[in-house]
């Protein structure tokens, strides 16, 4: 697996050199001065170490990897705070798409690809319970990954906050709202946040938003699959902010 990096002195390697690391698990209660390096040069990059039994490490390699797994990113990441200043300055109306806990890579790929279609600016994740940005993804986005931005950010909620102070409205896609997208206005600059199958997006995010939004259902299934009702949503979007 291309994506991977396993042991103590090459996740090191990697990360002092400047690699774009997307995960990292640390076995738990590990010690000694080449973790405590470890921690150090995580700590400068801005990433969330994963603290994992040794079980979790044996499943994902049986190689010696002691103690410490790190998986590369397959694009480059940056920074929701550098990224949209950027689009104003170049006269866009920034168009996002925040993903709350979406950890199916095929699922993440998807939404990747139809954000890129539908001509979104950048897609954002946060640093937990998201899925990996890595060869997998890029091949279910249909190389789309190769043309979108993607921002990884510690705290989502902060970021949204930063959004909304920056000018952007947010809507929440969510079944627990009356309101169908297509009776709202949503116009640019807005983001649009979808959330993970299972547990749809979190409270604290749901709170700050500045709207929920719904896709109406007719049959008897409960739900749309996420990357397919984010297309839906997505193209009213372009709908109402084009000529089209």
């Amino acid at each position: 697996m291309n994506d991977m990096i396993f042991g103590i002195h090459p996740v090191l390697e990697a990360i002092q050199s400047g690699k774009q690391i997307d995960k990292i698990f640390i076995q738990n209660g590990l010690q000694g001065e080449n973790i405590k390096n470890i921690k150090i040069a995580i700590s400068k990059i801005d990433l969330r170490i994963n603290y994992v039994p040794l079980e979790k490490l044996n499943r994902i390699t049986r190689k010696n990897h002691q103690g410490v797994i790190a998986f590369l990113s397959a694009v480059e990441l940056n920074s929701v705070e550098s990224v949209v200043p950027h689009l104003f300055e170049q006269g866009k109306s920034p168009f996002l798409l925040i993903l709350d806990r979406v950890t199916d890579v095929r699922n993440f790929g998807a939404l990747v690809r139809t954000a890129e279609c539908a001509g979104a600016d950048a897609v954002i994740i946060g640093n937990v319970s998201n899925a990996p940005v890595n060869s997998d993804a890029m091949k279910t986005s249909a190389g789309a990954l190769n043309h979108m931005t993607i921002c990884k950010e510690e705290n989502l909620p902060r970021t949204i906050d930063f959004l909304q102070q920056s000018g952007i409205k947010v809507f929440a896609a969510t079944e627990k709202t009356d309101n169908l997208v297509y009776s709202q206005e949503m116009q640019k600059p807005l983001a649009i946040v979808m959330g993970s199958e299972e547990n749809g997006i979190s409270q604290e995010i749901l709170k700050r938003c500045d709207a929920r939004i719904k896709l109406p259902l007719f049959g008897k299934t409960e739900s749309l699959n996420v990357s397919v009702a984010c297309g839906a949503i997505l193209y009213e979007v372009v709908r109402q902010n084009s000529d089209l």
